[in-house]
């Protein structure tokens, strides 16, 4: 697709919070959580930088309307999985290539550990490496990195805190429904 350096945004509620969702010609480019005003100030900045352009605020697009339709069925369990053209520009090399396999390699309702990861891209021992693809994941919920998990069975890091990871977990079956 067409990556013609413009960067699309908007804020949208969900189950988990707001997120910052935005998008360049060759798809979404980030997922944020909890995008509060500073937060969403200082992802912005970033995105300024890195793609040379003011980001648009732009909630009605149509680079956003089909990510904001697909996370919304998600939230509302009716989609197990994501179909979006994804612009990976925002990660590389070791970290995009575990990314990639976790995008297609860990459905909806299952989860591996980080050493599983690490092994099926070839990098046995690299649990820690793959940990920290996971906590510098641009695309959180769309790849889900809250699928990732300790292999004693903790939940381990998740850069949107771990009642998210939970939450997101136990909407997916994965464990029992959070109590709060």
């Amino acid at each position: 697709m067409n990556n013609d350096g413009v960067v699309e945004w908007a804020v949208v509620d969900s189950d988990i919070g707001p997120l910052l969702l935005a998008a360049t010609g060759a798809g979404l480019v980030t997922v944020v959580f909890h995008a509060r005003p500073a937060v969403r100030d200082k992802v912005l900045d970033g995105l300024r930088t890195r793609f040379g352009a003011e980001p648009v605020e732009s909630p009605g697009s149509a680079r956003l309307a089909e990510p904001i339709r697909q996370l919304a069925a998600y939230f509302a369990g009716t989609l197990r999985e994501f179909s979006l053209d994804l612009d990976w520009s925002l990660t590389s090399g070791f970290n995009r290539q575990v990314l990639r396999e976790l995008a297609t390699g860990v459905p909806y309702g299952a989860v591996a550990g980080y050493g599983d990861l690490a092994d099926r891209v070839g990098r046995p021992g690299a649990a820690q490496a793959v940990g920290a693809a996971m906590g510098s994941n641009p695309l959180p919920v769309v790849v889900p990195c809250h699928r990732v998990v300790e292999s004693d069975g903790g939940l381990g890091g998740f850069g949107g805190g771990l009642e998210t990871k939970r939450q997101l977990l136990a909407l997916e079956g994965v464990l029992p429904q959070p109590l709060f």
